[in-house]
């Protein structure tokens, strides 16, 4: 149960004085349905009310605070025109404007002959000098109640500064004093106010500095949600080690004939990963291991080693992965790699159904299947494993902390490891693998070439297709990536049907395939499929292509509209080439002119091939928000706390959470009864059902 003391918080927005369903709309679009939501909205900007000139010495364009005497009104003729209220000081004249105004408030607020206090911008329009819509207009002895300098939020469409700043303010007068969940010679050492303290004065900043994201209040806050982010990360992890596991360790005698079998030796890098994971394996608690390898760093390989151990251990492996095209070329490796060993590897995905599905289940249930590979379908309550001693998921950005949890529940505790071909910066893998040990992957398996990448304006489009038709004509395979499926007249974007048809009408409608989000899997099957083995020679694609998919042949990838794709997908794009031993090619076409940041993406990925080196970059360049992109993306949506800007405080946040779970492991103390609060505050309530849950 959430603290009585956060139940103030907690209420819906409309609860506010003022804020009646459609304004309450508004806010919960900007900000979030709860008060809290409205205080994690914090200022990005401010206005400044000091600036008192006269009206002749007042600038145009600045924002002042004038004091006028009321001369005259001027109501319209017509509601379509302005309502006029001519103003004065000692140095010249100022004319009030307002649209759709109400002539009786106006006279009531600016009445004929008194002083008043004026706060807006000024424009000079020829000879005359006009303030439109003042933001404040107050009588002299309630001057006190000017803010001197004003804060600017973010809004959205239909949403007013005014209404919001009110509600705003509504929400931080709910804010409680709440027990100190921070240790006090760490709060001393930053010389950090209270939670409360910090919010309130994040919320009125009196400088630009008071905005950075190094201001004490602002880092105090951060730290909060960093500190609640590990908190949580490091309860599921206390959680799932305290599960006992099982020694998974075998006779080696399946992964000594699959490395005989191999047509290479594995990599130093592939070795001492494999080294972490099956001495995790063969420990009698749960493993929760995360690999992150970069494009074509040889992880299956390592996956299918680990997962035999499982297997001489006579349990079960599954492989777990984000589409059905991905499973089935899995299923294809894996059987390739397994062909003379004695196990049998099956797949099951959502297009397996009826009966041919119940056998299957059978099997599996009965220990029949010894690797089972598939998608969220083994998610599903039906799918029962006779004896699962290891999960394997891939592509672990599709996967969030709760399914991997619910994955290894599909075993009596079985091990789970994870892999990405997304090098994620150290920074964001702490906000999101807290609850994991993580294995890096570098290097790759010998006789690779490095990818030649090149840029290419759209207008030499001509030329990009004759290289194409060379390459084609010399035996190898194309993709041609496009950002959209269908013409969009508004981003005037290349689409994948209009791509496709074109280059039919060069090459021939039978040498060009094309797949999208949108076709069937099915169709999408028989289009990846006539690829693979080469009836078609050219690929048109959306960005489903982006993950897992392995066609040696392909030695040319184009991707159109470059400047629209982020780093970390360009650099997977390029990663489907340069997997046969041929020189490869990835042709990044734009549009011109580029933008600062898309120009320093495309120079990064000709550059540079190192996927960790790339994923910095990204996150430089874009930020963590639209790095991470939706919710579904498996990261924290961080309201506060900035992963490049609060690095520090984040390596802080992971330390102190491990220190206080040594000393207080049920969060009992005084401490401990505050931290909960923090993790109320910040919506971990999943980490304290485990504390509940022992």
């Amino acid at each position: 149960m959430r603290p009585e003391i956060l139940f103030p918080l907690f209420k819906p927005v409309t609860a506010l004085k003022g804020v009646g369903p459609r304004l309450g709309q508004l806010i919960e679009r900007l900000s979030g349905k709860n008060l809290v939501d409205l205080c994690w909205h914090l200022p990005t900007g401010l206005i400044d009310r000091r600036f008192r000139p006269t009206v002749a010495a007042a600038p145009d364009g600045a924002v002042v605070t004038l004091t006028i005497t009321v001369d005259e009104h001027h109501p319209p003729p017509s509601r379509r025109l302005p309502y006029k209220v001519n103003c004065s000081d000692e140095t010249g004249s100022v004319s009030l404007v307002f649209f759709n105004a109400e002539a009786d408030y106006l006279e009531k607020t600016l009445p004929l002959g008194a002083k008043r206090l004026i706060s807006g911008q000024i424009g000079h329009y020829g000879a005359e000098i006009q303030m439109p819509h003042p933001d404040h207009i107050l009588p002299p002895d309630r001057a006190a109640e000017l803010p001197a300098v004003e804060a600017i939020y973010p809004l959205t469409t239909g949403l007013t500064a005014k209404p919001l700043h009110r509600a705003v303010r509504g929400a931080l007068d709910q804010a409680p004093e709440l027990p100190e969940w921070q240790d006090p010679a760490w709060l001393e050492k930053n010389n950090w106010p209270s939670w409360r303290g910090a919010l309130f004065s994040a919320h009125t900043p009196d400088s630009q500095a008071a905005m950075e994201a190094d201001d004490p209040n602002r880092r105090r806050l951060a730290y909060d949600e960093l500190l609640a982010n590990q908190l949580a990360l490091a309860l599921i992890r206390h959680a799932a080690r305290r599960r006992a596991g099982r020694i998974i360790s075998g006779d080696g005698s399946l992964r000594r004939k699959l490395a005989a079998t191999l047509p290479y030796m594995l990599t130093e890098g592939q070795q001492e990963v494999l080294h972490d994971i099956q001495s995790d394996m063969a420990k009698p608690m749960r493993m929760l291991r995360l690999l992150q390898g970069d494009v074509g760093s040889g992880k299956t390989v390592v996956a299918l080693t680990a997962m035999l151990a499982a297997v001489e251990s006579r349990g079960q492996a599954a492989f777990m992965v984000p589409t059905e095209i991905l499973s089935r070329q899995h299923l294809e490796t894996l059987t390739t790699f397994c062909k003379d060993l004695p196990i049998r590897i099956q797949i099951l995905t959502g297009r397996n159904k009826g009966r041919p599905r119940q056998a299957i289940l059978e099997d599996l249930a009965q220990g029949r299947i010894d690797i089972m590979i598939g998608t969220h379908a083994l998610f599903t309550e039906d799918v029962v494993f006779k004896d699962l001693a290891l999960t394997v998921i891939d592509e672990q950005h599709r996967f969030g902390v709760h399914q991997r949890l619910n994955l290894g529940d599909k075993g009596a505790a079985s091990d789970v490891l994870v892999m990405t071909a997304t090098p994620i910066p150290r920074t964001l893998s702490m906000t999101v693998y807290g609850d994991m040990d993580i294995s890096l992957l570098h290097g790759k398996p010998p006789g690779r070439e490095p990818v030649d990448t090149r840029s290419i304006p759209l207008s030499r489009l001509d030329q990009v297709v004759a290289g194409v038709r060379r390459a084609v004509d010399n035996g190898a395979r194309a993709f041609w990536v496009c950002p959209l499926v269908e013409e969009n007249e508004q981003l005037d974007l290349a689409a994948a049907k209009e791509r496709h048809g074109a280059l039919a009408q060069v090459f021939g409608s039978d040498q060009v395939g094309l797949v999208h989000s949108r076709i069937s899997t099915k169709d999408k099957d028989a289009a990846m499929a006539a690829f693979v083995v080469g009836e078609t020679k050219i690929l048109v694609a959306t960005t489903v292509i982006e993950v897992g998919v392995d066609v040696p042949e392909a030695t040319t990838m184009v991707i159109e509209h470059a400047e629209r794709f982020g780093l970390a997908q360009l650099h997977q794009l390029r990663g489907r080439v340069g997997r046969g031993g041929q020189q490869s090619h990835c042709l990044l076409l734009y549009a011109e002119p580029l933008g600062e940041t898309a120009r320093a993406r495309i120079a990064i990925m000709r550059e540079t091939d190192d996927g960790f080196r790339i994923a910095e970059e990204d996150l430089r360049l874009r930020g963590t928000g639209e790095l991470l992109g939706t919710r579904q993306s498996g990261f924290p949506n961080f309201r506060l706390a900035d992963p490049m800007a609060h690095q520090d405080l984040m390596e802080v946040a992971r330390d102190d959470a491990q220190l206080i779970l040594s000393i207080d492991p049920n969060l009992e103390g005084l401490r401990g009864d505050a931290l909960r609060t923090l993790l109320y505050l910040f919506e971990r309530e999943a980490a304290v059902k485990l504390l509940r849950s022992g």
